[in-house]
C-alpha cells in the first residue's frame, strides 16, 4: 500500500517537470525521471506536455508523480524509510514551489513555504 500527498494548483498552473526539478535543485536533491507513462526514460529526458505518470528516482528510492486535473499526486510505498520519506517531502514541496501550489496533508492545505517549515526543508 502506498502513501500519497496531493499538491493542488489553481486552474492552468500545474508546473512542468523542468520547473519541479529546478526546485529540487534548490534543496540539493538529485532526481531523475526513470519512467514516463509506464515506458523507460533516459535520466536526462524531459517528459512531453500531457504526461500522466512519472517514476522519479532519487538517491533513496523511487517516488511516483501522477498528473491529475489541477493537481499532482506524489506517492511512495507505505514501508518507505526515513530517507525516502524525506525525498517524498522534497518532491511535494518542489511541486508546490514550482507552481504556487498547496500541499494537502491531514492538517489541511499548506503553501510551499509553510510545508517546508513543517517538514524541516531548507531551500536555498
Amino acid at each position: 500500500m502506498g502513501m500519497q500527498r496531493t499538491v493542488r494548483f489553481d486552474p492552468g498552473t500545474v508546473p512542468a517537470w523542468d520547473a519541479v526539478r529546478g526546485q529540487l535543485d534548490r534543496l540539493g536533491v538529485t532526481a531523475a525521471v526513470k519512467m514516463i507513462d509506464n515506458l523507460p526514460a533516459f535520466s536526462d529526458e524531459t517528459p512531453e506536455p500531457g504526461w500522466k505518470e512519472l517514476r522519479v528516482g532519487t538517491p533513496n528510492g523511487m517516488v511516483t508523480l501522477r498528473a491529475e486535473p489541477g493537481s499532482l499526486a506524489c506517492v511512495v510505498w507505505g514501508n518507505a524509510d526515513d530517507a525516502l520519506r524525506a525525498d517524498w517531502d522534497a518532491l511535494c514541496w518542489a511541486c508546490a514551489a514550482a507552481g504556487a501550489g498547496r500541499v494537502e496533508t491531514a492538517e489541511g492545505l499548506h503553501a510551499a513555504d509553510t510545508f517546508a517549515q513543517l517538514t524541516g526543508l531548507r531551500p536555498a
